[in-house]
């Protein structure tokens, strides 16, 4: 076993750098009368030690130990702290991060935590992560706009990378002396921000010292980087590739859990959101009888998506994921159609006669949406409280099967989000009569943007607020993938041994966490669109906080299963969820990781802009009048864009007027304008002044 490190992409050992949050301590060469007053040492100080795993070598004469790591210091330095506290040397020839510990048995196992389990990694240990010591300085970690670690990574890139050892010193000098001129000269600000590539405290300190006694002066090389990133990244973006880079930059692939993580690597990182967007609705379709309070409103994970591209932008990747994610749900559904195939044929055989066969209602889950609103009302009647799911790998089918009857696929899907009841009466006995007491259905849908706008036609109804989009990067100049990704066996194997554990939770659970972040991504939403009298981005950010909820709750599910199969093996995980039915509930609330609420942003910013690229020109139109044939060029706004930051300090109506009809068109009227002043100060953005004007609050 290995305590120290997180392994590689590939699954070695040979050459981590990446910490995990525990340390592995190896004790050896004690006598026979020493091992129990140190063993009993060792547990009277567990607490302040952090110990997770207590275990008596297998040979004897020691004993392996684990402990929480102190972020803030080395490998080395945390197994001196722990040598001293416990008052027992630690073998020095085990202190590399990388050391293996071959397990004892049960019979050695003296104590374990069940926190040993949870995998992460430890911040501020490889080459790109960043000290977070001091809660002041740590708040601060932007420079106009600007993440400090993108300058630094910036900075690294333009003076030949990430240093190797033998120059890291050198380096880290010169990085510290450079990134000062932006920090104000704060050696402890330095000290919080800048990577410590395995250096312990005290050399980061007086490398960041002897930086800081240099005669003050700029530094030509910082300007150039923070002026070059402005421009880069932080100005408007032109393109749906540049856009689409910068989302996938955002979301920590490493971090993502079993099946998640081989969903993305079995389509390429480049399509890792949208293959996220996809595999939610699965996820949730599975863990059905699982209900999130959101907001205090308690609702399955009911998801529907729509994965946009071009032809030939590599949708179909999609399709043999979403199979492999749904494939118990499809063997239970083929013995059920061969049933139902069997009842046609006694049927057509039986038509004259009197005795006819009994009629079949089987619970068949994965519904085709090629298909007839009678038919698919009643497969949604018999799923026997379940969720059903469907999946179309060309919207085209829908558009074309539901022309005549688009009101009511949209009325089935909407009821479907929101988990309410669906009723179909019709008078002849012959016909189809359901009640739904809780219509349960999650789609996924992929297509072209043409496609999109004939499956969602109506812009005021809802439907389109509750659909997940995202968008497949543009290809059209990329080149041909030597080795093209797909879908392995091993990638099948362990989508699968997480799609089998997802049924066996069932239950309501509030994650207050990650509430509370969806309620700060709201907020902040709210003042972005208020600041520019933006009524379409405040409207769509409501739906859009609930889904992205809804997601982000599908990923700990997942995050939950890994841990029970890393820990007690398929079969065992499986054992622990149907003999501890609110086992995973607590596991759940200990999912809620700063890295997996950091995805709920990064999910749900993806999602708002997804919706405004597509839907915002056609949503105002819709509107203002009929005529929805609009254009749909896309625009991305940073902060300073809007009408509110343009404007001075104290400004005037007219002002206001001028840089309304500047950001939002000649339409602007007067009384939106002064619709818009009066929602500034009602929220205490702005207060009169004395001859009439306005002056910023906040």
């Amino acid at each position: 076993m290995n305590y120290s490190c997180l392994p590689n992409e590939d699954d070695t050992l040979k050459g981590s750098t990446r910490m995990s949050t525990t340390v592995g301590m190896d004790i050896d060469h004690l006598s026979a009368d020493e091992m129990p007053a140190i063993r009993e040492r060792i547990l009277s100080k567990k607490d302040e030690l952090g110990l997770l795993m207590l275990e008596e070598s297998a040979r004897g004469g020691g004993y392996h130990l684990v402990f929480a790591r102190k972020s803030e210091l080395s490998q080395e330095e945390n197994l001196k702290w722990a040598s001293e506290l416990i008052s027992v040397a630690y073998d020095s020839g085990a202190k590399d991060i990388t050391r293996v510990f071959f397990t004892t048995s049960g019979n050695e196992l003296i104590y374990l935590d069940d926190a040993i389990f949870e995998l992460e990694e430890v911040l501020g240990t490889d080459d790109t992560a960043f000290l977070k010591k001091d809660a002041a300085v740590a708040c601060q970690n932007k420079f106009k706009g600007i993440a400090y670690k993108d300058i630094i990574a910036e900075f690294w890139r333009r003076t030949g990378g990430v240093p190797n050892t033998g120059e890291r010193n050198k380096r880290l000098h010169q990085l510290a002396a450079n990134l000062r001129s932006i920090c104000d000269d704060s050696e402890e600000w330095l000290l919080a921000l800048m990577p410590n590539l395995g250096l312990p405290d005290h050399e980061m300190r007086s490398i960041i010292h002897s930086a800081c006694k240099e005669p003050t002066k700029g530094s030509r090389l910082m300007d150039q980087i923070v002026a070059a990133l402005a421009t880069s990244t932080y100005d408007t973006i032109d393109t749906d590739d540049q856009q689409l880079s910068i989302i996938n930059s955002q979301l920590s692939i490493k971090k993502l859990p079993q099946g998640v993580k081989d969903s993305v690597a079995a389509v390429g990182p480049e399509l890792a959101m949208p293959i996220i967007t996809a595999v939610c609705p699965c996820i949730g379709a599975l863990a059905t009888g699982v209900k999130l309070d959101v907001h205090g409103r308690v609702r399955g994970l009911n998801l529907i998506s729509y994965i946009v591209g071009e032809f030939a932008s590599r949708k179909g990747d999609i399709d043999p994921v979403v199979d492999a994610w749904m494939s118990e749900v499809s063997a239970m559904d083929e013995m059920y159609q061969q049933q139902e195939d069997e009842y046609r044929r006694k049927k057509r055989a039986s038509k004259n006669k009197k005795e006819q066969p009994e009629e079949l209602k089987l619970p068949v889950r994965y519904i085709a949406l090629n298909n007839t609103v009678a038919n698919l009302a009643e497969r949604l009647a018999n799923v026997e409280g379940k969720h059903a799911f469907s999946f179309t790998p060309e919207a085209d089918t829908v558009a074309q099967k539901w022309r005549s009857a688009m009101s009511d696929f949209s009325v089935l899907l909407r009821q479907s989000y929101d988990g309410s009841r669906y009723d179909r009466e019709a008078k002849s006995a012959e016909a189809v009569n359901v009640h739904i007491k809780h219509l349960l259905w999650n789609v996924v849908m992929c297509g072209t943007p043409d496609a999109l706008y004939r499956v969602v036609t109506n812009y005021t109804d809802g439907f389109q607020s509750r659909i997940a989009l995202s968008q497949t990067p543009d290809n059209t100049y990329a080149k041909l993938e030597d080795k093209p990704y797909v879908l392995t066996d091993r990638q099948t194997e362990r989508i699968q041994q997480v799609a089998h554990l997802l049924p066996l939770m069932a239950g309501e659970v509030v994650l207050q966490k990650l509430e509370t972040r969806g309620r700060a991504w709201l907020e902040k939403i709210r003042l972005e669109a208020m600041m520019n009298d933006d009524r379409v981005k405040a409207r769509e950010r409501f739906r859009t906080c609930v889904t992205a909820q809804r997601m982000v709750c599908c990923l700990m599910l997942c995050k939950v299963c890994e841990q029970l199969i890393q820990k007690h093996g398929l079969n065992g995980a499986e054992t622990q969820l149907k003999q501890k039915p609110y086992l995973w509930k607590e596991m759940l609330q200990k999912t809620q990781t700063p890295a997996m609420l950091d995805m709920y942003d990064v999910i749900a910013d993806q999602l708002l802009d997804s919706a405004l690229y597509y839907f915002r020109d056609r949503i105002e139109n819709a509107y203002r009048s009929r005529d929805y044939a609009a254009g749909n060029s896309r625009s991305r706004r940073s902060k300073n864009d809007t009408i509110y930051e343009r404007l001075d300090v104290q400004f005037s109506f007219d002002q206001a007027m001028q840089f309304s009809v500047a950001i939002k068109g000649a339409d602007v009227t007067r009384n939106s304008v002064q619709q818009m002043l009066k929602n500034w100060r009602k929220q205490g953005l702005v207060s009169l002044t004395d001859d009439g004007g306005y002056r910023k609050v906040s």
